[in-house]
């Protein structure tokens, strides 16, 4: 398969905002996450076990399940003011797409199970209109499909674990075009205008664990473990930069046009992510509780660093595209909040709140990557209408502080306004 670099550009370069959670990861690959702010790892019952806790498969009715969804997201538009120059100020796309979620887990053989999830676990996308956001980030898109066939083993009432494999497919497209101060001549500053346009895709691997503890009946301890999954892509890369020129437009001939059309590659992580919870049921198994937290382990994204099958050879295109750019994330961590409600033998509400800490340092944030810490809101309902089947509806909003910067990468000024909304629908049915 021929992998091309916008995969990696997209990723590294921006690690905004669909912003389901810290950098570009999405945890709400279900009808229960959606609901539950994603605190659906230790109390799993329905088919998305297979892919939030494989380990909980074990406690599953023990015929077949399958849970099909489809979540609606829209991001909303992103405005930024710059404390000193207006002209700068500029505003985001919205945005809106359809993501398809299946899980699937079969039934019983004994103290085995088996389940199959195809998800988006990463995912973002910004576009930017105004000339000054335009030369970093006019598109960054990123999709990712994974495929995690899982597996269950139950020692007995007490203690299941589970794991999988991950196999991670990627597509994504990267533009920009703008001008930037390139070089002085005779103490005047020499303008050029870059741009570069990179498509393509990956296929990579990993696994999960899991594993739960229920020292009592209503009370259950769970851990979870995704790997990272380096995703090495290699690709084709159109890069461009014009003849140097001065503020009124006179031409440099110091400085000529240059041009890169070839091979590229580029390392970047899809994080390994650690989780823990606990939940309880109660009011005679109507109420239940769940409290988790999540550590992403974004410190693997220290820096974005380009290589190339030959040296660009210029060298406004040598320090726009192929110096490495330090990029020093942190680990970050998100704590969740999930209620679950049982009103009748039909109807069950569910509501859940996060607070998620962006990974993404001052020093490094862009156009690319305007994230921030957020709060998270969730809310839904499942309606069971036969015995077999339950119909289900959640909604979630994921609330960005606004973020005032001024770093080396030119930014003095304020993003605002940073949002995303969730809307999932979908089924539930037993064989």
């Amino acid at each position: 398969m021929k992998k091309r670099i916008a995969v990696a550009a997209a990723m590294t370069v921006l690690a905004a905002s669909p912003a389901f959670a810290s950098g570009y990861r999405i945890p709400e690959q279900s009808i229960n996450a959606t609901a539950l702010a994603n605190a659906s790892v230790a109390h799993t019952p329905n088919a998305d076990a297979s892919y939030y806790n494989p380990a909980n498969m074990s406690w599953l009715d023990k015929s077949a399940q399958a849970e099909a969804s489809l979540t609606w997201i829209q991001l909303t538009s992103i405005d930024y003011t710059d404390n000193a120059m207006a002209n700068r100020n500029g505003a985001s796309k919205d945005e809106d797409f359809v993501l398809p979620n299946l899980h699937l887990v079969s039934p019983a053989y004994g103290n085995w199970r088996f389940g199959l999830s195809v998800v988006y676990p990463y995912g973002l996308s910004k576009q930017w209109t105004s000339s000054f956001a335009r030369t970093t980030a006019e598109e960054f898109t990123l999709k990712t499909h994974e495929f995690n066939p899982t597996v269950s083993y139950k020692f007995n009432e007490m203690f299941s674990i589970g794991g999988g494999a991950r196999v991670i497919y990627t597509t994504g497209k990267v533009k920009s075009n703008g001008t930037i101060p390139a070089t002085t001549v005779g103490g005047n500053t020499v303008y050029s205008t870059i741009a570069r346009d990179m498509d393509g895709d990956t296929t990579e691997y990993g696994y999960n664990l899991a594993a739960t503890f229920k020292p009592i009946s209503n009370l259950s301890f769970a851990a979870t473990y995704r790997s990272k999954v380096d995703l090495d892509v290699e690709g084709d890369a159109v890069l461009t930069s014009s003849q140097g020129f001065l503020g009124n437009g006179t031409a440099v001939s110091a400085l000529p046009a240059g041009s890169y059309r070839g091979t590229t590659s580029v390392s970047v992580p899809a994080p390994a992510v650690l989780t823990f919870a606990a939940a309880y049921t109660c009011n005679s198994g109507k109420t239940t509780a769940e409290l988790a937290y999540d550590k992403t382990y974004w410190n693997a994204y220290d820096q974005l660093d380009f290589n190339y099958a030959s040296a660009l050879g210029h060298p406004v295109l040598t320090a726009a595209f192929d110096n490495p750019k330090a990029k020093n994330w942190s680990n970050s961590d998100a704590f969740r909040i999930g209620l679950t409600h049982k009103l009748t033998e039909q109807w069950t509400v569910m509501a859940g709140f996060a607070i998620d800490k962006t990974p993404a340092p001052d020093s490094t944030l862009g156009f690319e990557l305007p994230d921030s810490d957020a709060k998270i809101y969730s809310c839904g309902l499942r309606y069971q209408p036969a015995a077999n089947l339950q119909l289900g509806l959640a909604y979630l909003y994921d609330d960005k502080e606004s973020r005032t910067v001024t770093n080396a990468n030119g930014l003095n000024g304020t993003f605002d306004n940073s949002a995303a909304h969730l809307l999932t629908a979908g089924l539930q049915y037993r064989f």
